[in-house]
Parts: C-alpha cells; sequence; structure tokens
C-alpha cells in the first residue's frame, strides 16, 4: 500500500443523474411551474435567466445553450398566456446570459482541463520523488502514506525512501521547511542523492554528508530568499542484514517509535546532529545510535504534520498512545489506522503534509536478504 491523499474529505460525485448536475433543470421546472400558476404580478419568469448562469458552471457549452433555447421558448409559451407580461424583455434577458453563459462554460471547461494536465505533470513528478516502495525489502516489510494538507496538492516538501544495500536495508524520511515548489526541489536533490549515496557508502555519516552537499549545492545553484531560509530535518535509518541491528543517524528529526516485546520505547537521539543546510554553521559532527532488533518488532517512521495535528480544543495528536494500541497491527493496517484516527482526530483537514513509514522486522530463515517484493 502506497498512497499520496488529500487531508480532507471530499464527497464522491453521486452519479450522472445527481441533483447538482440536474439543478439547473430543476430549476427550470419550478420556476416554469410557479410562472403558469400565480397571478402575473408575481413575474416568477424573470427567475429564468437563473438557469443557464447556472447551467454553465456545471456543463458544456452545448447543454448550456440548449438549456436557454428551452427557457426562451418557455417564455414565449407563458406569453400566450399573460400577453401584457412585458415577455420580450425577459428574452432578451435570457438571450444575453444564455450568450455569456455559453462563453463562461467554455472557458471553465478550457481551465479544467489544463489543471488535469498540471495535475499529470503533479503526478509524474511525485512518482519520481515518492515512487511506490516495494512491500517487502530484504527482511523488512514496509508501508508508505503521504497526506497533502493543501486540497489541490500531491507532493510537498516531506519525503522519504528505502532501499535494499549490501549493508542491509536503508531508510530516509524528511522533511523540507517551507512548501511550494523549492521546498519539492530542495527535497528531490535531497532524495536523489540518498538513492546513489546509499549503496555506495558503507557508513550513515558519509550517506549524510553527500546528502549536505548536494542539498548545498541546491540552494547555490537555484538562489532565491525561499530556499535561503530552506532548512531539512533527516532521518536515516539502516537495518543490518539479518534484522539483529538497527542503527540511526536524526538530523533534527523526530524520533521513530519501535515496538519491541509489546512495550513501545521512543527512539530518541543520545547526541544532537546538525540538519542539512546548518553543517557549515555548526560543524558536520554526526552521531549515530545502536540498538538491538529481533522479528516482530515494528518500527513507524514519521513527520512532524503528524504529532502536530491538533483538534477542535488544540490538542495535539497523541501518537506514543496511538502506538502502544497498536502492537499486533501489520505495516498495512497500522497506516490505514494512523491516516483513519488522525483524520477523525483534526476534524477532517490537516494544517501540514504529512509521510510516514511503517516497517517491520521478519525472521531472517524465511526470506533472503536484499529481495525486494513488488508492491
Amino acid at each position: 500500500m502506497h498512497w499520496i491523499g488529500q487531508s480532507r474529505l471530499h464527497p464522491r460525485p453521486q452519479g450522472r443523474w445527481s441533483p447538482v448536475l440536474l439543478s439547473p433543470v430543476i430549476l427550470t421546472v419550478v420556476v416554469t411551474c410557479l410562472a403558469f400558476t400565480t397571478p402575473r404580478q408575481v413575474a416568477f419568469s424573470r427567475i429564468l435567466t437563473a438557469a443557464p448562469a447556472l447551467a454553465a458552471s456545471i456543463w458544456t457549452v452545448l447543454p448550456t445553450v440548449l438549456l436557454g433555447a428551452a427557457c426562451l421558448v418557455i417564455m414565449i409559451a407563458l406569453s400566450l398566456v399573460y400577453p401584457d407580461l412585458g415577455t420580450w424583455y425577459t428574452v432578451g434577458a435570457i438571450a444575453a446570459v444564455t450568450l455569456a453563459a455559453a462563453y463562461a462554460s467554455h472557458i471553465r471547461i478550457s481551465r479544467e482541463q489544463a489543471l488535469i494536465q498540471v495535475r499529470l505533470v503533479a503526478d509524474a513528478a511525485q512518482k519520481v520523488l515518492l515512487r511506490p516502495l516495494p512491500s517487502r525489502v530484504g527482511c523488512v516489510e514496509i508501508e508508505s502514506m503521504y497526506l497533502a494538507a493543501e486540497a489541490e496538492a500531491r507532493i510537498g516538501g516531506d519525503f522519504y525512501e528505502a532501499v535494499s544495500t549490501p549493508y542491509g536495508v536503508r531508510l530516509l524520511i524528511g522533511d523540507v521547511r517551507g512548501k511550494g515548489l523549492p521546498a519539492v526541489g530542495a527535497a528531490a536533490a535531497v532524495v536523489n542523492c540518498f538513492r546513489e549515496a546509499a549503496y555506495e557508502e558503507s557508513d550513515l555519516c558519509s550517506i549524510v554528508r553527500r546528502m549536505e552537499i548536494s542539498s548545498t549545492r541546491h540552494i547555490d545553484t537555484f538562489p532565491t530568499r525561499e530556499l535561503s531560509e530552506h532548512f531539512t530535518t533527516v532521518l536515516l535509518a539502516e537495518i543490518s542484514p539479518q534484522c539483529e541491528r538497527l542503527s540511526l543517524l536524526n538530523c533534527g528529526h523526530p524520533p521513530p517509535l519501535i515496538v519491541q516485546d509489546g512495550k513501545l520505547h521512543v527512539l530518541d537521539p543520545t547526541a544532537p546532529s546538525p540538519l542539512l543546510n546548518l553543517a557549515t554553521l555548526i560543524g558536520d559532527h554526526y552521531s549515530i545510535d545502536t540498538i538491538t532488533c529481533t522479528p516482530g518488532d515494528q518500527l513507524l517512521f514519521y513527520t512532524d504534520g503528524i504529532i502536530e495535528s491538533r483538534n477542535a480544543k488544540g490538542e495535539f495528536f497523541p501518537l506514543q498512545d496511538w502506538m502502544r494500541r497498536q502492537t499486533s497491527a501489520r505495516p498495512r493496517e497500522l497506516l490505514h489506522r494512523l491516516h483513519r484516527d488522525l483524520l477523525r482526530h483534526s476534524g477532517g483537514g490537516l494544517d501540514d503534509d504529512i509521510a510516514a513509514l511503517a516497517v517491520r522486522l521478519r525472521d531472517t530463515s524465511t526470506c533472503t536478504a536484499g529481495h525486494s517484493a513488488p508492491a
């Protein structure tokens, strides 16, 4: 399971003949009935001009024009019942509104088509930056999740990656400060560098140094005010080929959680390591922590959008308490529950992008190191 989604819940279309799509016809029928059954002084017929205007926001050009023509016919028929109604003024207004509505419908459709193209490009960029991860990497089960805070967004500054290398399974999760295209570009520079360095470097410190260089070079190549203020939190993890050891290098990122023998542990770093783009200011002294693992251990890597998610009372999402109740959940189920409970906690909307990796260590006797199953 891998998804890129929106953090807000939107109702699905209710079918081809939903009440929303039929609302211009419903309005026309209601106004026509009122115009023929009420006294002439009320003049409900003038509301018919609203029907083609409403249709322009929903329908294509031809149906909009046909509805306007139907309204004209209705007004002509109404003039036979009320000869002194001043029909031709309303007919002229309907004709003018119909022409304007047809043009507005054409512009709307053109912009929707352009938006579709933009979304296709964004989806292609997403597949490059946040490509779907295999469901199994070596002796590790893994699932990923990304939720965009903006309703129309596809990708942002949060990122993750997982690769199987001769040194074990190496994982990356991070968050670029800021939003928009500059943040996406900075995230792409870090992820692409990790994909190469993870195979070539023998230790995590060498990987993060290369990522620091790549991130700095990206900022120097594209000097903007936004990028100059960017820094990136990253967390690198290495799971040994036999799944008996976990190494972590945390550069200012929220600490991962691990469940061992039914007990939750927070893997805080023993010493701080500099965030990307800050090493030149405070030094490139990196600290690696190592813990012992066993098959069945479950890990959760995440970005700060999860722990900073608030409910209506302003309370943060209690991730650690939540994780203690999920001891038996497999990675796929764990992220499904997290997705559901995050939206429930925040009332259906999130204030920040969210990325998460759920990892479960498998028994090495049942798998081959370095093997990856397709997603």
